[in-house]
């Protein structure tokens, strides 16, 4: 019997992107699934409704229609719990589920006995990289922050020579060499700012010159071990805050545009930029902040506005691949076919949930009703 698959709009403020496009659900329908969509899914994203037809989906009025018959519910932000409520019993929800913060809808999956997979929780591996969603939605958060500072910088990035004088390069501090921070260095730096890039990871450093900027980091013993196997920073000492803040701070001054990056899974964002380090910024400056979604790198964001301290920028979007949903879609909805793919293995007849494989067990938060993953394990229920 065919599996049914079925792709929910989204409903999340702001969130634009789309878990299947239709080439994906051409791909899936090859395997031979049942497609569902849900009808204007993919309208913020360019995908429309025939597209996904003459790919082989079949369009439904509302969430209701498909969530009765499918087997298996394709999703960016998690739903509300009144859509995990009908589900069909022991279908499989597939998202970004926000792991640290599932306890509030775990028990609807108890309730209707289905399954949860977070692909927040991917295992950053080598086998795993094509279904990497966290990477590729970074990637173009980075370049869209780039893009963001550029519309509200008012002046160029590139030096200009011109008859009436020379325009200075803008320079651009990037806090935080990750996936999306390394797309932030080489966005600014084809735009032609000059750009220095800090991160508490000695290994960031051959990266960030690779680009072409320069590193800025304190060097010290607690470096070496700055890195879980995850490939995720740690947490530093108070000391070694103490000190990079004031390398910063001196680093900071000197700047117009600021781009931060740094989030620690689960746990709120560090500070890195204070309310007296933006005070020292000359006017007109603008600070991405990447991290607002966690609290922020600088207290002054504010989620979803675009506010101005001290004669400073702050952006705070907490979605930015939301504001590229062609290409954020494309990728995510790639990476969705890979996981599917490893999941409904050969027989292509049910989504099996091998708990031997290192990225199924990863993945998975709730098996049938039932929490399988540590995070679910060690965290107390709310009553």
């Amino acid at each position: 019997m065919a599996l049914t698959i079925f792709i929910l709009k989204e409903t999340a403020n702001l969130e634009t992107r789309v878990a299947a496009t239709p080439d994906t659900v051409k791909k899936l329908a090859a395997m031979g699934a049942q497609i569902l969509v849900e009808t204007g899914a993919g309208l913020n994203a360019a995908q429309s409704d025939d597209a996904y037809t003459a790919a082989g989906a079949k369009i439904v009025k509302d969430a209701n229609a498909g969530l009765k018959e499918a087997d298996i519910v394709l999703c960016v932000q998690r739903p509300e719990t009144g859509v995990l409520d009908k589900m069909k019993e022991g279908a499989t929800l597939l998202g970004l589920l926000q792991p640290y913060a599932f306890s509030s809808i775990q028990p609807s999956f108890e309730k209707r006995k289905t399954s949860a997979v977070s692909l927040e929780l991917v295992p950053r591996i080598s086998r795993a990289q094509s279904m990497d969603v966290l990477s590729s939605q970074a990637n173009l958060a980075g370049y869209r922050a780039v893009i963001e500072a550029t519309a509200a910088y008012g002046r160029a990035f590139p030096m200009m020579m011109t008859a009436a004088g020379t325009v200075a390069p803008a320079k651009a501090f990037i806090m935080g060499a990750g996936v999306a921070g390394l797309q932030a260095i080489a966005t600014a730096r084809r735009l032609g700012a000059v750009v220095s890039a800090t991160d508490v990871r000695p290994a960031a450093k051959e990266q960030v010159e690779s680009l072409g900027a320069t590193f800025v980091m304190v060097q010290s013993d607690e470096t070496k071990e700055a890195e879980t196997k995850g490939g995720y920073a740690k947490e530093m000492s108070d000391d070694y805050k103490r000190k990079q803040a004031e390398l910063v701070a001196e680093t900071i001054k000197k700047q117009d545009i600021v781009i931060t990056t740094a989030l620690i899974p689960g746990r709120p964002a560090p500070i890195l930029v204070t309310e007296d380090m933006v005070k020292t910024m000359k006017a007109g400056s603008v600070i991405i902040d990447m991290a607002v979604e966690q609290g922020g790198n600088c207290p002054l964001s504010e989620k979803d506005k675009t506010v101005v301290k001290h004669g400073v920028t702050i952006i705070g979007h907490s979605n930015l691949p939301a504001r590229i949903p062609v290409d954020s879609s494309q990728l995510y909805a790639k990476n969705m076919l890979n996981i599917l793919t490893l999941m409904l293995g050969k027989e292509k007849t049910e989504l099996k949930f091998d708990f031997e494989d290192e990225i199924v067990k990863g993945f998975t938060l709730v098996h049938n009703g039932k929490p399988v993953h540590p995070l679910l394990q060690s965290e107390p229920k709310k009553k």
